[in-house]
């Protein structure tokens, strides 16, 4: 079920100067105040980058390279969110202190967590995704072509996440 919610402009517009995530932000408060262990909130930031990418997928059948170009780079986003957070890689702390993401760190854990991993194509979904989203939506220069062609990886790493995590909760429990 998706709930549509409607928030203060000024609290978003404040939330954005800062730099910070808005679905970030509620995500991690719900997840605070509901209790929610850490294989909640996964399946929840997992379930949100399998919706993005339903949503690529449906603007990419309209013929709207730009806004698809910014859902498949919020799949690989979030894919790397869950992961690094599930692996508990060192950008992790750096986040917690910043009290956000930024691409930088995401590159990082792209390249920590293919190493972990022994996935080479996790920091590879990386690249095409910050491409696309440099490219395809800020610069709105891509053709359907080039975005179409960060598919198969998009969704070959929200498939990979889905199945590292799980593997990494059957192990703990």
């Amino acid at each position: 079920m998706v709930e549509i919610v409607y928030l203060p402009r000024r609290a978003v517009e404040e939330a954005r100067r800062k730099g910070l995530e808005i679905s970030d932000l509620i995500l991690e408060i719900l997840a605070q105040e509901l209790k929610l262990n850490p294989e909640e909130v996964s399946e929840a930031r997992l379930e949100l980058a399998s919706r993005f990418f339903e949503e690529a997928n449906r603007y990419l059948e309209k013929g709207d390279t730009v806004q698809a170009s910014e859902k498949l780079y919020k799949v690989v986003e979030e894919c790397i969110k869950v992961l690094a957070k599930v692996f508990n890689i060192p950008q992790v702390e750096e986040v917690k202190r910043r009290g956000k993401w930024d691409t930088w760190l995401l590159g990082m854990a792209s390249t920590d967590l293919s190493k972990i991993l022994k996935e080479d194509r996790i920091r590879l979904a990386w690249k095409d995704a910050y491409d696309i989203h440099v490219w395809g939506f800020h610069e709105a220069k891509y053709r359907m072509e080039d975005v179409k062609a960060a598919l198969p990886l998009t969704e070959w790493l929200l498939n990979f996440a889905k199945q590292a995590i799980a593997r990494k909760f059957e192990k703990t429990t």
